[in-house]
């Protein structure tokens, strides 16, 4: 599963572990990807969307049928 968020488009960033010795090695922050399976009204089927944390507050706090409405303007496939 890539991670990206359908919903914030967060997708993973990249940086240094830094040891005590202060070395620094390559590391990649991943988001907190989830895949979440929602009730749209509007289609009057189940979607299944692969959201981050955030994405999840966002649906919460919009409602789904405005975020699946937003997906499919972009041209989202869902």
């Amino acid at each position: 599963m890539a991670a990206h968020c359908q919903v914030t488009g967060a997708s993973p960033s990249f940086g240094h572990s830094i040891s005590h010795s202060h070395r620094r090695t390559k590391r990649r922050f991943d988001p907190n990807i989830q895949k979440k399976r929602y009730w749209v009204p509007s289609l009057r089927r189940n979607v299944t969307l692969t959201v981050s944390a955030r994405g999840i507050k966002t649906i919460d706090v919009r409602g789904i049928d405005s975020v699946v409405a937003e997906l499919l303007a972009k041209g989202v496939k869902l």
